[in-house]
């Protein structure tokens, strides 16, 4: 009985710890496309429903409120979080996520790239360079694993 108690308490503090894992809505990792292959998924759609996976590039060190995740050739694909309804760890660059929602071609005005800049810890004269607006893919996620 005794050895009964202790598996259910660590099967227990096993599922929490899973769980804290989560972000926003609870989702689950089947069926995710690689960010990579999100661009041709989408093809001439402005904006696509979907579950991506990929690699964390750089965090919103301010308050964790997005994340980039690596794309192809370099690029990367700014995921916010909808309704500003939670945050993400501002240490999990180079971990694996999983997020779900809505992928969107944007063009991200001068203010809001100078933003995420400063949230980022660029300098002054780096967030001076930035200015033209920016053609990319955005993602706004109802809810991120982090694996």
């Amino acid at each position: 009985m005794k050895h009964l108690l202790t598996l259910l308490i660590c099967l227990s503090l096993a599922d929490y710890a899973q769980a804290q894992d989560n972000f926003g809505k609870k989702i689950s990792d089947k069926g995710a496309v690689t960010a990579t292959a999100l661009p041709e998924k989408m093809g001439n759609k402005e904006a696509l429903k979907t579950k991506v996976t990929g690699t964390v590039e750089s965090v919103c060190q301010a308050k964790g409120c997005w994340m980039k995740v690596k794309m192809d050739n370099g690029e990367t694909m700014r995921v916010t979080f909808k309704d500003y309804g939670f945050f993400v760890p501002k240490d999990i660059a180079g971990k694996t996520v999983v997020f779900e929602g809505e992928a969107k071609k944007n063009i991200t005005p001068v203010s809001e790239l100078r933003h995420y800049a400063e949230d980022a810890g660029k300098s002054k004269e780096e967030i001076a360079k930035i200015t033209e607006p920016k053609h990319e893919l955005a993602f706004v996620a109802d809810g991120v694993i982090v694996k």
